[in-house]
């Protein structure tokens, strides 16, 4: 019956999964899906903290490419994408360990997104990221031309 729910209602499986392994019935839960889930729970923080990177540097290159563009806005999403970042990574310190790749995936994305937003020419923006983690991560870090 798991399976059939976990196809039919995702919210109810899983409240069906919890109480099982609350319970200590493992040899009732569903163990595949729930590992299937897990799984792609952790992918799920990955993607996140890669998005969260593609805001802020497409917001840094922004910033750096387009000062009389320069605002209170743009101020502001840096500064709180720049918070999320390290809260997550609090949260998911083991992601750490993904930073390099998570942090280029990013900027590739960061890149397109800079070059579509503020109608430059795609060669203003580098091929690869210009600054480190750590200056990106720096409250007192602006970038300019």
């Amino acid at each position: 019956m798991s399976a059939n729910l976990y196809d039919q209602d995702f919210y109810a499986w899983a409240n069906e999964q919890a109480g099982l392994l609350r319970a200590g019935k493992l040899g009732q839960a569903d163990i595949e899906h729930i590992a299937e889930e897990i799984e792609s729970m952790g992918k799920t923080e990955k993607r996140e903290l890669v998005n969260r990177f593609t805001v802020l540097l497409a917001h840094l290159l922004k910033w750096q490419h387009q000062p009389a563009r320069r605002g209170a806005s743009w101020e502001v999403t840096i500064g709180t994408q720049r918070r999320a970042i390290t809260r997550h990574l609090a949260d998911n310190p083991s992601l750490k360990s993904k930073l390099p790749e998570a942090f280029a995936d990013a900027y590739i994305d960061a890149r397109g997104e800079a070059y579509a937003e503020t109608g430059l020419p795609k060669a203003t923006f580098p091929a690869t990221c210009p600054w480190s983690f750590e200056q990106v991560m720096a409250d007192d870090f602006w970038p300019e031309v």
